[in-house]
């Protein structure tokens, strides 16, 4: 009888206490709930960024979008990092790494990768933003793809839709002007770009795998 009092008293506690949520089996953290902005902190005008249909919609005047949530304490070294995206014609966005919140200004820390199929700038999507460029078009307006960025050590790799765009190897002694003095490898956050009024971009699945230093 002791041992079915136990038994059962066992069952109870788990059914009252449900055990931790798992890490994902493949590393992949979502960074991004589908629902809400929480756990992410917009600089110059927030309202350029909401969220609709589970997606974050970027749609405004000028703004970023920085993740400052409980994963790794928002700061990472090294990381593939990687979202669903779509564009609409005209548009230019950005995925940020390596960067920290600032309230106004296009972020001083960190690289960008280019988020851009068919706006007038020439630096299209998978570009690592004036460091090493990509004048082709790898995706369509209006249609989904993925943007992977993988950063180990002082190697970044871009790949769209699992093509592999950008190789890039930060030099060890590299100068950069004043102005750029922050766009270096070094450890940071990530945030999405919200470029001008006249370009709509969204962003799904956004997800890290932190990966060893």
């Amino acid at each position: 009888m002791k041992k079915v009092t136990l038994f059962c008293a066992s069952l109870l506690i788990l059914a009252l206490c449900p055990s931790p949520k798992a890490q994902p089996a493949d590393g992949w953290i979502s960074l991004f709930d589908g629902k809400s902005l929480n756990g992410w902190k917009a600089s110059d005008d927030p309202a350029t960024f909401k969220v609709e249909k589970g997606s974050i919609v970027v749609a405004g005047p000028r703004a970023h979008l920085f993740y400052v949530g409980p994963v790794g304490n928002h700061t990472f070294k090294n990381f593939e990092f990687k979202a669903r995206v779509m564009t609409t014609p005209g548009s230019n966005s950005g995925m940020y790494f390596h960067t920290q919140y600032q309230d106004t200004g296009w972020p001083a820390k960190g690289y960008e990768v280019q988020v851009n199929n068919s706006h007038t700038d020439w630096r299209r999507t998978g570009s690592l933003y004036s460091i090493q460029d990509v004048r082709e078009v790898p995706a369509r307006d209006n249609e989904w793809f993925t943007q992977h960025i993988i950063v180990q050590g002082k190697r970044v790799t871009i790949k769209v839709n699992d093509r592999t765009l950008v190789e890039y190897t930060e030099p060890d002694s590299l100068a950069r002007s004043a102005g750029e003095a922050g766009r270096i490898i070094s450890s940071g956050t990530f945030a999405l770009q919200g470029h001008d009024p006249k370009s709509k971009v969204y962003y799904k699945e956004v997800m890290v795998k932190p990966l060893p230093d």
